[in-house]
């Protein structure tokens, strides 16, 4: 059984949509899933991006496309009153708890399937705690340590955006990558040659400055 690791954040859509998709795209085929909470403002961070909410044109398209994905996916979305918001309450709380699929779930339609209101409502984030029952304080400093941890090992990883799914060391980055990474998990033959490698190699091209 080969295991997949979904690197994740609450606060994006996509991230939502996969995650709820997952089960029919990889459908029949022998695999485990290790979720794994990831603070996509530190990617972004460190590979020196905006954010798709940060850019007024790009985040009216984002949420136009999510919202037809989602009609699309028939799959329920309601967006939280404040977008983007803080996910630090959330992914910690899923860290606390052991984020195995439930968990996940949990957290994800917290945000996504809260009838549009905030992710970050003091009362809404204390029942889901409540419901939940973490084994951990998510305030605690180990959680915090592990989410810092957890962020930048997804860094080294070459992981720069949410959702990603890793297997066997390849990263499939977005919703719409669940298709290569289905054909990857059946052993599709095109991973086995020369051209995943190729296809990434560096190039020369012009450098901003």
């Amino acid at each position: 059984m080969k295991r997949i690791d979904f690197w994740f954040d609450p606060v994006s859509p996509f991230a939502y949509l996969a995650f709820e998709r997952l089960p029919q795209a990889l459908e029949g085929l022998s695999h485990e899933v290790r979720y794994r909470p990831v603070l996509f403002a530190g990617l972004l961070a460190h590979w020196g991006q905006k954010g798709p909410a940060e850019i007024e044109p790009k985040r009216q398209w984002t949420f136009r496309h999510v919202q037809w994905l989602a009609h699309e996916q028939g799959c329920p979305i309601e967006v939280p009153a404040e977008h983007p918001y803080n996910p630090l309450p959330l992914l910690r709380l899923a860290l606390a708890c052991g984020p195995n699929r439930r968990v996940v779930e949990a957290v994800l339609h917290h945000a996504w399937r809260g009838g549009g209101a905030s992710a970050t409502d003091p009362a809404r984030l204390a029942a889901l705690a409540a419901e939940l029952a973490p084994a951990r304080d998510p305030a605690g400093e180990d959680v915090k340590r592990e989410l810092r941890a957890a962020t930048e090992e997804a860094v080294a990883r070459g992981v720069f955006g949410v959702p990603t799914f890793e297997l066997g060391g390849r990263l499939f980055w977005g919703l719409d990558a669940l298709p290569m990474l289905r054909a990857a998990l059946a052993g599709d033959g095109w991973f086995d040659g020369p051209a995943w490698a190729a296809a990434g190699a560096p190039r020369p091209g012009v450098v901003r400055g």
